[in-house]
């Protein structure tokens, strides 16, 4: 080899860091209780501004906090579909009328071109 190469190791092989003087994060360990009776316990940081209440257990039931009450459950809005908007807009009249109409066209196109 010749004299001006470098020596060492590569890239990535080893780190040379250590955890002398590394002092962890604090952190708060929150139990949460399934209905079905598995207990989960999820570490959070100290900091942590909201832990959450409820938690999606491992068999995917809603796992509450140990020390919480269950919270109010937020109320679903009805799902409008096309025919809920639909009867805002029209009444079964008009739609009916429209109807009429519509068949009314397509009956003389057929006319016509026959």
């Amino acid at each position: 080899m010749s004299e001006g190469s470098l020596r060492g190791s590569r890239l990535g092989a080893t780190s040379y860091e250590n955890d002398d003087h590394v002092a962890p994060a604090e952190r708060l360990i929150v139990a949460y209780d399934c209905p079905r009776g598995h207990v989960t316990t999820v570490p959070f940081s100290a900091e942590a501004e909201e832990v959450p209440v409820l938690w999606e257990c491992r068999c995917g039931a809603e796992a509450l906090q140990r020390s919480a009450a269950r919270p109010d459950d937020k109320p679903t809005r009805h799902v409008r579909t096309h025919w809920d908007m639909l009867m805002e807009r029209r009444t079964i009249d008009d739609l009916q009328e429209l109807l009429d109409e519509r068949l009314d066209l397509l009956r003389q196109g057929r006319r016509q071109s026959a």
